[in-house]
């Protein structure tokens, strides 16, 4: 939930002074930090950056009545439904930041060294590596 939080208020602020790819480093560098497993990662990337792109791409669909998102809709095979446009916009921008925390998650796991753990309910010991 922390993540989720910490990529939906840094991939608005980027957003808003930088181009749409900027959401990418943010992701990875929160992620790497945040230190989430793969899965949460991906979610919370999908989650923050998704629900922030919806509610902006909805915010201007409202604003001029749709009329640039139905042309738009027009060109890709949507029947020129703007609200879908919408909808796939917030897919799009998910996946690109759920990728993105993902890739922070997984490079973190990658640079950081493997906690060797004793198992003493046999009786040989083995060293487990995470």
């Amino acid at each position: 939930m922390r993540l989720f939080l910490l990529l939906f208020v840094l991939s608005a602020i980027a957003q808003f002074f930088l181009p749409w790819w900027s959401i990418t480093p943010v992701c990875l560098a929160a992620a790497f930090v945040a230190r989430p497993h793969g899965g949460w990662a991906f979610l919370a990337g999908f989650a923050g950056v998704g629900l922030g792109w919806l509610i902006l791409a909805a915010w201007w669909n409202v604003e001029n009545d749709g009329l640039l998102a139905h042309r738009v809709a027009q060109l890709l095979p949507l029947g020129g439904n703007s609200w879908a446009l919408v909808v796939l916009t917030a897919v799009l921008g998910g996946l690109v930041g759920g990728l993105a925390a993902l890739a922070g998650a997984w490079l973190r796991q990658a640079v950081t060294p493997a906690e060797a753990v004793v198992d003493t309910d046999t009786t040989t010991e083995k060293v487990l590596l995470r």
